[in-house]
C-alpha cells in the first residue's frame, strides 16, 4: 500500500484555468493534462462557470464538501450534487457548467481515457471490509478514518495493492480503475 498524504499536493491552475486542482495521482505520473491515461484530482470549485473541455476522456465527479453544486452537461438534464450525492459519470468532451447553490464546494474528478481505461468510484460511510479487485485501487478519506491499522487524515489517499483485503471505517470513497 502506499499513502499519499493530502499535506504534500500542490495546487495547480484548472485546465480554463477558473479554478485550482490539487492532483492526487496520474498514469503516467505527474503527465500534464493532454497525455494523462487516467487521473484522480480534487477541485475547489469556488465561482460559477464552465467546466474544462477534455476531448476522448470519460469523468466521474463527486462533490466531498459542500452543498447545491448545480451541474449542467451537454445533452443531460440539469443535476444538482452535495456531499452525499452518488457520483456522477459523464463525457468529458460534453460542454459542462456548474452554477452554487450554497457556497464553495470540493470535490473528486476521476477522469479516464476513454477506450484504453474506466473507472468507479462508490462511497463507503462506515465498517467495510473491502478487496482492492481493480487493477488500481484508491481510498480517498472525506473525514479522519482507519484503513486497516493506517489512520488517515481529510483527503488522504491511499493506493492498495491489487487482490488486497482491508478493512475500513469512516467516510471514504473507493475509486476502481481498469483497462477498458
Amino acid at each position: 500500500m502506499r499513502l499519499l498524504p493530502a499535506a504534500e499536493r500542490t495546487p495547480s491552475p484548472w485546465k480554463n484555468g477558473g479554478g485550482t486542482t490539487w492532483e492526487i495521482a496520474a498514469q503516467p505520473p505527474r503527465a500534464d493534462l493532454s497525455a494523462f491515461d487516467w487521473r484522480l484530482s480534487i477541485a475547489q470549485v469556488a465561482a460559477a462557470g464552465p467546466f474544462s473541455v477534455f476531448p476522448g476522456v470519460d469523468r466521474v465527479l463527486t462533490v466531498i464538501a459542500g452543498a447545491g453544486l448545480r451541474l449542467t452537461i451537454e445533452g443531460q438534464s440539469e443535476v444538482v450534487l452535495d456531499e452525499t450525492s452518488k457520483p456522477l459519470p459523464f463525457p468529458g468532451d460534453a460542454a459542462a457548467s456548474a452554477t452554487l447553490d450554497a457556497g464553495p464546494i470540493r470535490d473528486l474528478n476521476l477522469m479516464v481515457r476513454r477506450g484504453a481505461w474506466r473507472g468507479l468510484v462508490r462511497r463507503i460511510d462506515g465498517a467495510e471490509t473491502i478487496t482492492a479487485t481493480a487493477r488500481i485501487t484508491v481510498l480517498v478519506a472525506l473525514a479522519p478514518a482507519r484503513a486497516g491499522d493506517l489512520a488517515l487524515a481529510v483527503e488522504d489517499a491511499l493506493i492498495v495493492d491489487p487482490d488486497a483485503t482491508l478493512t475500513v471505517d469512516g467516510r471514504l470513497l473507493l475509486i476502481g480503475i481498469d483497462p477498458a
